[in-house]
């Protein structure tokens, strides 16, 4: 009969198509691990990966039985963790994936007050784009993940805490932050500094001011919000940032002037996502909850 520990063992040869750093992850020995994946593909009278001295491939029957072996093991995750849903809140560990754009400014807001009131939460915390911490939402590598809407989460529940508005930041001598507020068509497109493809930010910037990618200049994409500030800095170019990230990026800054977009807001919405029957909602409600407190209480305006 298949194991469950096979089953663990396959899916991680398969993420990492090597046996040595396979069996690092698994805490086992090479031998057994090779040995496990051996008697896994006898039983399932298939053969599942391919084997060199240098490098392992996954067969065409490997890839149609690897999200199958995903599905079980998500179940299995799902019922392991439904016990813990008994439990007090937050007293289990919780992998929390969260945007670039939201967690080095939400994340010192908040974790403070949620350490304070559960002093036993065990949190580990992934930083990328959107749509990798979606698929790993999905693939049960993260238990729920903090992104900006809107954005396709389809097959996810999406638990809204926090609206905000974005802002021109430009250099204090451009005009176009003279004023408090600033209309779209006021900012200089060809001077307009965004992130870089991949970053959700960017996609909702260009939406809210209704632009189109060719309209906006192509010399120079951020790979951080900290980045694109440097170089309004130094009178390179105008960028937008969000309501939340004022505070950090900006403190004590005197070479930039910012002024509020005016265009129909709300220009983004902060939620967090999770599978559909992920059993610890309970726990997402919760952080939710002391998010949004803190976030009322907190500075997070300009």
């Amino acid at each position: 009969m298949i194991s469950i520990k096979q089953i663990y063992y396959a899916l991680t040869l398969a993420k990492t198509c090597h046996f040595k750093q396979a069996a690092d992850l698994c805490h086992v020995s090479q031998s057994t691990l090779s040995s496990a994946i051996h008697e896994f593909e006898k039983q399932l009278g298939l053969t599942v990966f391919e084997r060199d001295n240098k490098k392992v491939l996954i067969t065409t029957a490997g890839q149609q039985i690897l999200p199958r072996l995903r599905q079980i093991k998500l179940e299995i995750d799902d019922l392991q963790q439904f016990s813990m849903a008994t439990q007090p809140p937050l007293s289990q560990p919780l992998a929390i994936g969260v945007i670039p754009t939201i967690g080095p400014f939400l994340l010192p807001i908040v974790l403070p007050t949620v350490r304070q009131a559960y002093p036993q939460i065990q949190l580990s915390l992934r930083e990328a784009q959107t749509r990798d911490l979606l698929r790993m939402v999905k693939n049960g590598e993260l238990d729920t993940a903090i992104i900006a809407l809107p954005f396709g989460t389809e097959g996810l529940h999406c638990f809204s805490f926090w609206k905000e508005d974005f802002y021109v930041i430009a250099h204090k001598s451009n005009l176009c932050v003279r004023a408090s507020q600033t209309q779209a068509k006021d900012i200089p497109k060809e001077k307009l500094l965004l992130l870089e493809e991949g970053h959700c930010l960017k996609d909702h910037t260009l939406e809210v001011c209704k632009f189109r990618q060719t309209d906006v200049g192509n010399t120079f994409s951020g790979t951080s919000l900290y980045t694109l500030i440097q170089m309004v800095c130094s009178n390179m170019g105008v960028t937008i940032i969000p309501q939340m990230a004022i505070n950090s990026l900006l403190q004590d800054n005197t070479e930039v002037g910012i002024s509020h977009l005016q265009e129909p807001g709300p220009h983004r919405e902060i939620a967090f996502v999770c599978r559909l029957n992920y059993p610890r909602v309970t726990d997402i409600q919760t952080l939710l909850q002391l998010f949004q407190h803190c976030l009322q209480n907190k500075t997070v305006h300009p």
